[in-house]
């Protein structure tokens, strides 16, 4: 059975470096350096434009940075998010909710689900903050999800290695477990031999050199961003070794 590589992108030189190195699907956000928040529609359109290979596109739903429990107005702004993203080609969606207590917003995820069928929904990483992981997965099915993106809980998927191949062997063939969090070419082949994962997350990114900026008058008043940031972007090579590694396995 073939392995998927699924490519995080928040920006369109990543998302063609991505296609180019062979990525399987793409998850579309905006703003990686704050988690990742809903992408912009018109960022949907140019990468369908240039998608020639035709692989899913899933846009992820998070409206804001900050902890994943939504008040009823956020996800309103979601629900139409999804609606204006489906009609712009989002082949799916990507979307977790908490209750305060910890475990999956039941009431909400169903709401969300419901504005994004039948294209596919993952549960992201979210869940990595649920109490109870091998319950919580049971709701998550039940609710129609898709697949689950998780660390097992972990700093990364590396360390998070037992749990994620726990859950794994506990859902079998009902919904898929996708290892993601600090996934690289020095530690697939152990998160692979490790969980049995048949698809794997990760945004392969590298910092982008540019020109120096010029810097701002003296006088000038305000400063959109910060001059020296770096700018990261999803490493073409990086992918492509990673694709190669998911074939030899």
């Amino acid at each position: 059975m073939s392995k998927v590589l699924e490519v995080c992108v928040d920006s369109l030189e990543s998302a063609v470096a991505a296609l180019n190195g062979g990525a399987d699907r793409l998850e579309l956000c905006c703003s990686l350096i704050e988690g990742g928040l809903t992408p912009t529609p018109g960022m949907l359109i140019q990468i369908q434009n240039i998608n020639s290979r035709n692989i899913p596109v899933f846009c992820l739903l998070r409206c804001r940075p900050g902890n994943f429990i939504y008040a009823q107005e956020e996800v309103e702004v979601m629900k139409e998010d999804a609606r204006i993203l489906r009609k712009h080609g989002a082949d799916g969606f990507v979307f977790g909710a908490l209750s305060e207590n910890g475990d999956a917003n039941m009431k909400i995820c169903r709401e969300i689900i419901k504005v994004c069928h039948p294209l596919p929904v993952t549960f992201h990483r979210a869940f990595d903050f649920c109490r109870r992981p091998t319950i919580e997965v049971e709701v998550i099915i039940d609710l129609g999800f898709q697949r689950i993106l998780t660390s097992g809980k972990q700093k990364t998927a590396q360390l998070g290695v037992k749990l994620i191949k726990k859950l794994i062997e506990q859902v079998g063939n009902r919904i898929v477990i996708m290892p993601g969090g600090g996934v690289n070419k020095d530690n697939l082949k152990f998160i692979l031999e490790n969980t049995d994962a048949t698809e794997v997350h990760g945004s392969f990114r590298t910092v982008k050199d540019e020109p120096e900026a010029e810097k701002p008058d003296e006088e000038c008043e305000v400063v959109v961003g910060k001059i020296n940031e770096p700018l990261y972007i999803t490493d073409e090579t990086a992918v492509a070794e990673i694709v190669n590694i998911l074939k030899s396995v």
